[in-house]
Order: C-alpha cells, then structure tokens, then sequence
C-alpha cells in the first residue's frame, strides 16, 4: 500500500466512525481555500457541493462533465487533512454498469465517501422508478466492494428537491436503498422536526444526514435530539458568499458606492491562513 493509500485508508475509517454515535457538521467547500478555512475552525469532515463547483464555473447545478467533477474531488482531497463526501450527483451513468465505473473513477480521487441521488434532470420525470434508483445504489455498493476500499456510501431520495415532497414514497426510497447497501440515508428538503424524525425512524439504525441550506429555528443541539447524524449544508456557504459578492457590486455599480466591503475578509488573515509553513 502506498503512502497515499494509506493516508486515503485512514481517512475512511475515520470518516466511517464519525457516524457511529452523536451528530456533526460536514460543511461543503467549494473550492480548495474554502476547504483549508473550514479545516481551520476545527471541523471533522468535509463534504463537497455540486452547485457551488458549478457556480464557480459560470454553470448551473447538475451540467458539468465527470472529469470536471473527478477533478474538483481531487482538489479538494489535496486541500485538506479531512475526510472528503463527494456529491456524486446521480452516478454520471445511463445504467447501473456505468455507476460501477464512475463510482471505481471516484474512489480513486481519494474521497471518504459519496452519494448518489435518484433525480433524473428531466422536468418531466424528475425521479427514477425506484427499482431502478436502488439498482443504481447496489451498483455503487459493488463499486465500493470491488475497489476493496471502505469507501462510505450515501444513498439520496431527491423527492423535496425536484417538487415530489411526498413523504411516504421519499421514506419507501430510503428504506430501499438501505438495502442495497447505503451506509447513510438523506432527504434533501424535508425541514420540521416530525418530517425529520420520521425519516430517522424509518432507516434506523442507518444514519441520516439532513441538509440545512437556509436559516431555520432549529439548532444543532435540536437536530442531534431528532437523531441526525450529521449535518451538511449543501450550496448554502456558496450562496452565502454569492450574496455578499453580489451586494457588494450592486452597491459599487449602481450606486459608486463601496459600502460593500464593510464585511469583508481581512487581507492580511487570508494570506495568513493560506502561507505554507516553512
């Protein structure tokens, strides 16, 4: 085994022992310096977000190519000393084969874990029939295996996300899944505690992840209460900062004004934080 397999190794079993008992904040950087910030303020895990790589790039959510996406996982591996979750999007693959191979392609980067969601992209048909979303989950649990790697595994129901906020059938995906081998269960979009404890009900004792994208009166301290696991926040530090750079610049544009950069990050600790020790 090489050094960096080792290192990829031990990264893995510790990500996998965040999950036995309590609940953590997993947060998603964006890119690499967004990554050492996170790490700086003591955070266990990191988890990567599709829509603030995309947004980066100029693009919506969900169109990148796997070997942009490959690449992003890569940097952020690089960037930091954490376990890394990569939104793995829906598989990058027509067909349970190919989910095996896009997932062998993941693990590869180094990532501690992944997830793989049932949404389609198609607005007509925004989720796949879930014999066929769970056989894409049994493919990336193969995947896992075949790499002989523990690789974590994440299985999504998308239902809230793409306008389906049912959730019966979202609990009946989750269920599924689980059985084909996720090691951890996540409904993006449900939001009262009774949505979410009946989701951790359901797959227990599997754990759940729920996402907080938005200013919610629920705490940390509520959320472990309910039995989360973890807590991720998908592209809400990205549209976080979009929101800050985006006032900033109406202000400077529409009004000359430079009011904007009230808020703004000092220099001189942003070079700190990213000089390399000698």
């Amino acid at each position: 085994m090489t050094r960096s397999q080792a290192d990829a190794a031990a990264k893995r079993h510790a990500f996998r022992k965040l999950h036995d008992s309590g609940c953590f904040v997993i947060p998603n950087p964006w890119d690499a310096g967004s990554a050492r910030y996170l790490q700086s303020l003591g955070v266990k895990a990191l988890a990567t977000t599709s829509a603030g790589l995309a947004w980066s790039l100029g693009q919506p959510d969900g169109e990148l190519p796997i070997h942009r996406v490959l690449a992003h996982m890569r940097e952020i591996v690089a960037a930091t000393d954490l376990p890394v979750n990569a939104d793995f999007e829906s598989g990058f693959a027509d067909d349970p084969q190919g989910v095996v191979e896009s997932v062998l392609l993941a693990i590869e980067t180094g990532v501690a874990g992944l997830s793989i969601e049932d949404s389609t992209g198609d607005p007509a048909r925004p989720l796949r029939e879930v014999n066929d979303a769970a056989a894409r989950i049994r493919a990336a649990r193969a995947a896992i295996d075949l790499s002989g790697t523990d690789t974590f595994l994440v299985g999504r129901a998308e239902n809230f996300f793409v306008g389906k906020p049912d959730l019966e059938d979202t609990i009946l995906r989750l269920k599924a899944y689980a059985q084909a081998g996720a090691d951890c269960l996540y409904a993006p979009g449900i939001q009262t505690r009774e949505q979410i404890a009946a989701v951790v009900s359901a797959v227990s004792p599997k754990p759940v992840n729920l996402l907080v994208g938005a200013a919610t009166e629920l705490t940390l301290h509520d959320i472990a209460a309910l039995g989360v696991r973890r807590v991720s926040v998908g592209g809400g530090l990205a549209r976080a900062a979009w929101g800050g750079f985006m006032r900033a610049s109406r202000l400077l544009v529409e009004q000359g004004s430079f009011a904007g950069f009230a808020d703004a990050a000092s220099g001189r600790e942003l070079n700190a934080l990213f000089r390399h020790p000698d």
